[in-house]
């Protein structure tokens, strides 16, 4: 193996060089977030949908309202919304069952709670029962748009925490990796060559770019780190028993992708 010579420096500009890009990503996907919104407000007062859909598209959000507990359920489950409006006293299915088959089918949606019920009592129930938050009417519209805002940035800083392709999960933050829900355990380097297969999924990327990259300095003919580094991740990720998803593009450098 050729014996490779780091320079320190260029790694480290590199590593801030990702901690920006890192940081601009997550500056922009709280932009987004916010941006053309889509809420569902599930409440029975038409006064309450009135101020409530006023409000919101006022801010640049559009708004559908469901007026009972089956059909709200209904339409969060088939639409994609950013985030759920959700009242306890529903005609037809309470808020609670809603919120009940909500948190099986979807996760990790942001559901806030609107409702006159505001005892601690009631406040405890709505939060184990898998709400985001409580708001308990009556409530300013300004705090309401806060609170959705809120919600929908940490929606949005999850997801640009984390990357998913080919069955391959990565979190940025704790930088753990999974594959079909196995942990995968890689090194600093490994993990570092993975992010960028990731961030660049579907893509050829060639030896130099992988190398100005992840090692942070220009491609040397002579060295085959790339190569060296490639198979030891193959290894890693073949380990769940499937075959991992990186492929050799024959004198041109790597694909993070399906076979096809």
């Amino acid at each position: 193996m050729t014996l490779i010579l780091l320079d320190m420096g260029a790694a480290a500009d590199s590593r801030r060089e990702r901690a920006s890009r890192a940081d601009g990503d997550r500056a922009r996907a709280d932009s987004l977030a916010v941006e053309n919104a889509r809420v569902l407000l599930i409440e029975d007062e038409p006064g309450i949908v009135d101020f409530v859909r006023r409000g919101l598209e006022a801010e640049g959000f559009t708004v559908e309202a469901a007026r009972d507990g089956v059909e709200g359920e209904r339409m969060a489950l088939a639409g994609s919304f950013d985030a759920i409006l959700l009242d306890l006293m529903l005609p037809r299915r309470s808020g609670l069952e809603v919120l009940a088959s909500l948190r099986l089918a979807m996760p990790g949606a942001p559901v806030i709670i609107l409702t006159a019920r505001g005892e601690i009592e009631d406040r405890v129930e709505g939060l184990d029962a898998g709400a985001a938050d409580y708001l308990v009417k009556p409530f300013s519209m300004a705090e309401l748009v806060a609170r959705v805002r809120a919600q929908l940035r940490v929606v949005a800083q999850a997801s640009a925490s984390a990357l998913r392709a080919e069955g391959i999960e990565v979190d940025l933050l704790t930088r753990r990796v999974r594959r079909e829900g196995q942990l995968v355990t890689l090194s600093t380097t490994e993990f570092e060559l993975l992010v960028y297969l990731m961030r660049h999924h579907g893509q050829v990327v060639s030896r130099e770019q992988i190398l100005s990259a992840v090692w942070g300095y220009e491609h040397d003919p002579a060295t085959n780190v790339v190569d060296v580094y490639v198979g030891y991740l193959r290894r890693k990720l073949a380990s769940t028993g499937e075959p991992a998803p990186v492929f050799t593009v024959r004198a041109v450098g790597y694909r993070l992708g399906s076979s096809s």
